[in-house]
């Protein structure tokens, strides 16, 4: 019942703070810096109010860091998911006030993450019992233990999610919509193994659906990487802290497509110079094709859920359930 309260409460807080605070974005001009190599279509967002994660994240730290005086499982995870946040922010910050498209420098973004990253896994190493060892879905008692091997898999287990949720905020709706669903899962296995991260789960999950209403399309709001580098954060934690990041491969379908899709591009075209997809990430590749806005959210999303499915059977056969 309280984690309803709270979910549904976030939801309420969201929409209704996010009307209270769209005209202060747009008298800050905080719009949305487009880039003219993107997609035509998209340079009439240009001036969008962005950095709307400030809204959603500031709801979450609040709620959550109430919680977590009596849920202390919360802190760290709620802690990754503000790191990521502060870099998002400062991105952001350098993209709208100095008129930067690219923002912060590829290896300034790169080292925040590490550092944050490397402060978690210290946080794991010191209070979580047999830390190395992960869940393996689809095998009854699966485990895996990687030893030594733990520091580095973590390290790009979290970079790469991280900036595979970043990835994915391209179209309007398209990385909330996908996140919610992924959270959910979480949500659901947690009630299962008992890691207490539900309620902050809740919260998060709450906040989006509030900020969905007006982020989807047409979008009268982003959420900048202020929002996707911190929604990055706390799936890549909580994954981590409930030893789940192989679930990623499954439940996180998207954003590993869409990290692929750049890295494929890159690849290809350095030794062609021709491209393999008509842009990257791959849903721009869609919009390229043709495909509204609209439908890519909806089949993305619509595959992530699928997954998400298939995965739930995979962790309740390693259960034995």
């Amino acid at each position: 019942m309280e984690l309803i309260a709270v979910t549904l409460g976030a939801t309420l807080l969201t929409a209704v703070l996010v009307p209270v605070c769209l005209p202060y974005l747009r008298k800050l001009k905080f719009g949305q810096f487009v880039r003219d190599d993107g997609p035509k279509s998209h340079l009439k967002k240009s001036g969008t109010p962005t950095m709307g994660g400030l809204i959603f994240m500031t709801l979450i730290l609040l709620i959550g860091g109430i919680m977590a005086i009596r849920i202390p499982t919360i802190f760290p995870v709620l802690i990754v998911s503000a790191g990521f946040a502060v870099i998002g922010f400062v991105d952001d910050y350098i993209k709208v006030v100095k008129k930067r498209s690219l923002g912060l420098k590829a290896y300034q973004k790169l080292l925040a993450q590490l550092l944050i990253t490397a402060g978690f896994l210290v946080y794991l190493y010191n209070n979580v019992a047999e830390v190395t060892t992960l869940i393996v879905p689809f095998i009854r008692g699966g485990l895996i233990d990687l030893g030594w091997f733990y520091v580095p898999f973590i390290l790009i287990f979290i970079l790469g999610t991280v900036n595979g949720v970043n990835l994915t905020d391209g179209i309007d709706g398209l990385a909330t919509s996908v996140t919610i669903a992924v959270l959910t899962f979480f949500l659901v296995i947690d009630l299962m193994v008992g890691t207490n991260l539900a309620p902050l789960l809740g919260v998060a999950i709450g906040a989006l659906l509030g900020f969905l209403i007006y982020n989807s399309y047409p979008a009268a709001l982003f959420m900048g990487d202020t929002g996707s580098l911190a929604l990055g954060g706390l799936v890549a934690a909580t994954a981590v802290y409930m030893k789940l990041p192989l679930m990623i491969l499954f439940v996180g379908v998207i954003y590993l497509i869409e990290v692929i899709s750049v890295i494929l591009q890159v690849i290809y075209y350095k030794k062609t110079q021709k491209r393999l997809f008509k842009m990257a990430p791959i849903h721009h590749h869609f919009e390229l094709l043709g495909w509204k806005e609209t439908k890519i959210v909806y089949v993305f999303t619509i595959s992530t859920i699928i997954m998400c499915l298939i995965s739930y059977i995979g962790i309740m056969i390693h259960f034995g359930l």
